[in-house]
């Protein structure tokens, strides 16, 4: 029977391409927790990966100065060729690496992005190397497009980072790509030039393998931490490696859904045969806002980074003041990824054994009313990952209930 044959009404019959694929466990958690807060109930929500803050307004004038233009028709089928050149610079003043307008493609989202690319790529049986913890969309977009992730756990003494020696053993004749994301939803870890260089060394012998880089958290970085992408690294990987990137969180824009990318022509192309038949092309109002991000001022990062640091290092140092929890310390991006291996085999205040990461976080949603994401869902366990784009006060409520709520689990 097929894995998906409860969905719908009697009689429907869902294509086999989901049959292993589900709704994120992440909205799966927020949806319940808002039930919860409907219900009058002081719910938390610590799952999202959304920041605070409100898009710059400078670039929601931007917004507005283009509906009051009449910018509200078709655009390009994948980008303007305003924010594609936006697009360009800024990767060459960024970042240090040149691409042409035919090179940058632009979409309704990072994820259209990642579904493109693979949709154009991947044929059946394809393997994608993704390292875990992970952002779950990816194996599912590779699942839907007919490809097999190659899921490799990487571990916290390595501070969660895919080894040279892992890369190698998992490449074979299918391998079509390897996604690597820094800094790292859900851990926080990212990449410095040292750690990429044994994986780009390994790749380089590997010339059927392409790579592809999410670098949607560039510019939430901390201590110093100097955020480097594989393209300016490697130029002789260049020709098989998609830069992915975007605005929604640099800019908290992620509503405005646009993402963005730069690779080679013939992908690129590609990729536009597939958002043909899709969305035709990403909001022409999004774009402009886009633009103006992109081109605009970029001093405010720095006070945000800043802002997103200081929540990092409450909250770190707040679970690992709790018995049982144990949290290293991210390099960027604005989630905790904590251990709470000390926790398992207790048992909750009503007697229920606390097996897995799972029942502690659904534990905490019931007891503490803090809703936070198990590391089962990010392909790690015993974990749980806390997003800390939220108040600070919410924040110190939330930490005290999590400690309260571990107070009174037994033995």
């Amino acid at each position: 029977m097929n894995a998906r044959s409860d969905i719908g009404e009697a009689g429907f019959r869902p294509a086999s391409r989901i049959a292993s694929v589900g709704v994120s466990k992440i909205l799966q958690i927020g949806a319940r927790a808002a039930a919860m807060k409907r219900e009058g109930l002081p719910v938390i929500i610590l799952g999202a990966g959304e920041p605070d803050f409100d898009t710059p307004d400078n670039v929601k004038q931007a917004a507005k100065a283009a509906i009051d233009r009449g910018d509200t028709k078709y655009t390009g089928l994948d980008g303007t060729p305003e924010l594609k050149k936006a697009v360009a610079e800024k990767f060459r003043r960024e970042n240090g690496v040149d691409y042409a307008l035919d090179e940058v493609t632009v979409a309704t989202g990072a994820k259209q992005i990642l579904f493109n690319a693979f949709m154009a790529t991947i044929d059946a049986g394809d393997e994608v190397i993704i390292p875990t913890p992970y952002w779950t969309s990816y194996s599912d977009i590779v699942e839907i497009c007919g490809g097999v992730p190659v899921l490799i756990p990487c571990d916290e003494e390595n501070g969660f980072r895919l080894r040279a020696d892992q890369l190698e053993q998992a490449i074979t004749a299918k391998t079509r790509w390897v996604l690597l994301n820094s800094p790292s939803n859900p851990s926080g870890a990212a990449y410095s030039e040292a750690d990429y260089r044994p994986l780009l060394d390994v790749l380089l012998k590997h010339r059927h393998v392409w790579l592809m880089v999410d670098d949607m958290y560039e510019h939430i970085v901390y201590d110093g931490f100097r955020f480097v992408t594989p393209a300016a690294l490697e130029p002789r990987l260049k020709d098989r490696t998609l830069t992915i990137n975007g605005v929604s969180k640099a800019y908290a824009m992620t509503g405005w859904r646009i993402g963005y990318a730069g690779g080679p022509k013939a992908l690129i192309k590609a990729m536009a045969v597939i958002q043909s038949q899709a969305t035709s092309c990403p909001s022409s109002i999004g774009q402009a806002a886009a633009v103006e991000a992109l081109n605009g001022p970029q001093d405010f990062l720095a006070g945000r980074q800043e802002s997103f640091r200081k929540r990092r290092d409450m909250v770190v140092a707040g679970l690992n003041a709790i018995n049982g929890l144990t949290c290293r310390t991210p390099e960027g991006a604005f989630y905790t990824f904590a251990s709470c291996a000390g926790i398992l085999g207790k048992r909750t205040p009503a007697g229920k054994a606390i097996e897995t990461d799972a029942d502690f976080t659904d534990y905490l949603l019931e007891q503490a009313h803090v809703a936070v994401v198990p590391g089962s869902a990010f392909g790690l366990s015993p974990y749980f990952r806390i997003s800390y784009a939220t108040g600070e006060q919410e924040l110190v409520t939330a930490l005290q209930r999590i400690a309260d709520a571990c107070g009174k689990l037994t033995a």
